[in-house]
C-alpha cells in the first residue's frame, strides 16, 4: 500500500511539473487560493470562537448586574466580543448624551435615546463587517476554483489532441498522458473549492447568529437604559 501511495504521489507530481505553462499557471492560482482559504478559515474559526465566547460571558454579566456602569468595566475586559463592542459604543454615546442634557439642565426623555440607538446600529454594522472580513474570499474560491481548474483541463486536453497531429501513432497511449496531466487541474480545483465552500457555509451561519445576538442585545440595552434614566 505504501508503495502504491508513493507511486501515485510521484505520478501526480510528475504530471504537475510536466504540464504546459498555461496549466502550470492555473495550478499555481489554485494552490494559492487553497492555501489562502485554509489560512483564512483557521484565523476566522479562532476569531469567531473567541468573539462568541466573550459575547456570551458579557451578556451573562450584563443580565446579572443590570447596571450600565458595572457592565462597562466588563466590556473592557471582554472587548473581543461583538456584544461587548456594541455595548461600549452605546454606553459612550449615552454618557455623551447625559453630559449634554446635564449642561442644559433637563432630564432624559425617551426620544433622546434615538441617538443611542443609531450609535448601536452603527456599531452593529462595524462588527458585522469585522466578522465578514475574509469570508467573501472563501465564497470566491468555492465558486471560481472549479471553473479555473476546468479551464486548465480543457486547455491541457486541447494540447494533447493537438499533439496527435504530429504523432506517428494515434492511439490511446499517445494521448492518455496529456489528458491525465490536464485532469489534475480539475482535481486540484475541486480540492480547493470543497473546503472553501464548507467553511463559507459554516461562517455564514455563525454570522447570522452573531447578528441575531447583537439585535437582541440592542433592544436589551435600550430597555435597561430607559428603565434607569427615563422611568427611574
Amino acid at each position: 500500500m505504501e508503495t502504491e501511495a508513493g507511486l501515485l504521489q510521484g505520478g501526480v507530481f510528475e504530471m504537475i511539473t510536466g504540464s504546459g505553462p498555461v496549466v502550470k499557471a492555473v495550478l499555481f492560482i489554485l494552490i494559492f487560493q487553497s492555501l489562502l482559504s485554509w489560512a483564512i478559515t483557521i484565523a476566522k474559526v479562532l476569531q469567531f470562537r473567541k468573539a462568541a465566547k466573550q459575547s456570551e460571558e458579557f451578556q451573562a454579566v450584563f443580565w446579572e448586574t443590570r447596571n450600565l456602569s458595572r457592565a462597562d468595566d466588563s466590556s473592557r475586559r471582554l472587548s473581543a466580543g461583538y456584544v461587548a463592542a456594541l455595548f461600549s459604543s452605546g454606553y459612550r454615546e449615552l454618557t455623551h448624551l447625559l453630559q449634554e442634557l446635564k449642561s442644559n439642565g433637563r432630564r432624559v426623555e425617551a426620544s433622546d435615546l434615538e441617538t443611542v440607538k443609531r450609535s448601536l446600529e452603527r456599531a452593529e454594522l462595524e462588527q458585522s463587517h469585522r466578522l465578514e472580513k475574509g469570508v467573501t474570499f472563501l465564497a470566491t474560491t468555492a465558486s471560481s476554483a472549479p471553473f479555473i481548474g476546468l479551464f486548465g483541463t480543457v486547455w491541457g486536453i486541447l494540447n494533447a489532441f493537438h499533439g496527435l497531429g504530429t504523432a506517428q501513432l494515434t492511439t490511446i497511449q499517445a494521448v492518455a498522458p496529456g489528458i491525465s496531466e490536464a485532469l489534475v487541474a480539475t482535481a486540484i480545483g475541486l480540492a480547493a473549492a470543497i473546503p472553501a465552500a464548507i467553511a463559507y457555509n459554516y461562517f455564514a451561519v455563525a454570522l447570522r447568529h452573531a447578528r441575531e445576538s447583537m439585535n437582541r442585545f440592542e433592544e436589551e440595552f435600550l430597555t435597561v437604559a430607559r428603565i434607569e434614566l427615563v422611568d427611574g
